[in-house]
């Protein structure tokens, strides 16, 4: 009787990197794609449901802010507008629509990064689900939020006498125009969140990133007073540019090269970011 031996094929390591590949977009196909999307977005959400604390950002920053910049520099920075508060107030609300995005954005590090520190993303390492519907899923959700606060502050500025000078038209050109920028800048705070050991790291880091771009730019006041070296660095500030934009859009003044600064930022910023963060994720996990 002849005994037949079965070796083992030797595993090639190309074919696992080809199978593993298809846990990707490029064997996964649109639709499951979305899908995916649709399944980690209902988890996000659900995330929310159960720490409600976590909109506290969304829901209270837009109020602290409108509160605290119209009461304390109103006066002095809406006479130096040649108005008062209420002129304030006008040049305000716009400004901050530009700030929330960069603000909520630091989130969504965060949140990346306590994943992999919790092994949510361990989980996920073992579906058959695309890498990049992971932070596409997250970026959907901080975007919500993003809108949640951009509500408020609206309905805190017309509480107060917010006066729109333009079109509702402008008014919605002006809130899509900051939540794509927004949504471009989250992929920094992503790439962030993989970089980082911590998310303290993480809000630490993006602090250090935030305070110079928004305070050095047109969100609080105008920039004319500013030194010669600072106004350069504000006129090609992202922020400043949109902050613009948004002014232009819901008062009726003038665009200028505002909007294609802003639309021409979002654009590079995302073309450069989220191969980046979406190549370090699948590196990570």
């Amino acid at each position: 009787m002849s005994t037949t031996t079965l070796t083992p094929t030797p595993t090639d390591p190309a074919r696992s990197a080809r199978a593993s590949d298809l846990h990707d977009e490029g064997g996964i196909g649109l639709r499951n794609n979305l899908r995916h999307i649709g399944a980690l977005v209902r988890r996000n959400l659900l995330q929310i449901k159960k720490d409600p604390e976590s909109m506290f950002d969304a829901l209270l920053m837009p109020v602290i802010f409108v509160l605290l910049f119209v009461y304390v520099f109103g006066g002095s920075v809406g006479s130096s507008l040649g108005g008062d508060r209420q002129d304030y107030l006008n040049y305000l609300i716009p400004g901050l629509m530009a700030m929330m995005g960069m603000n909520i954005a630091m989130a969504v590090g965060s949140g990346v990064n306590d994943d992999f520190r919790k092994g949510v993303m361990d989980r996920f390492r073992t579906m058959p689900i695309a890498r990049s519907s992971v932070l596409i899923a997250k970026i959907v959700v901080e975007l919500g939020r993003m809108m949640v606060a951009t509500l408020i502050l609206l309905g805190m500025g017309f509480a107060l006498g917010l006066e729109l000078h333009g079109s509702v038209l402008g008014l919605v050109g002006a809130i899509a125009l900051a939540a794509a920028f927004g949504a471009a800048i989250m992929w920094i705070f992503i790439l962030l969140g993989l970089t980082m050991k911590t998310a303290q790291a993480v809000q630490g880091m993006g602090m250090i990133v935030m305070m110079p771009l928004q305070f050095g730019s047109s969100i609080f006041a105008p920039t004319q007073t500013m030194p010669g070296w600072l106004q350069t660095f504000t006129d090609y500030n992202p922020l400043s540019n949109l902050a613009d934009s948004a002014r232009g859009l819901m008062m009726g003044g003038p665009l200028g090269h505002s909007v294609w600064l802003t639309l021409g930022w979002t654009v590079v910023i995302t073309a450069v970011m989220a191969p980046l963060a979406v190549s370090k994720f699948r590196k990570k996990s």
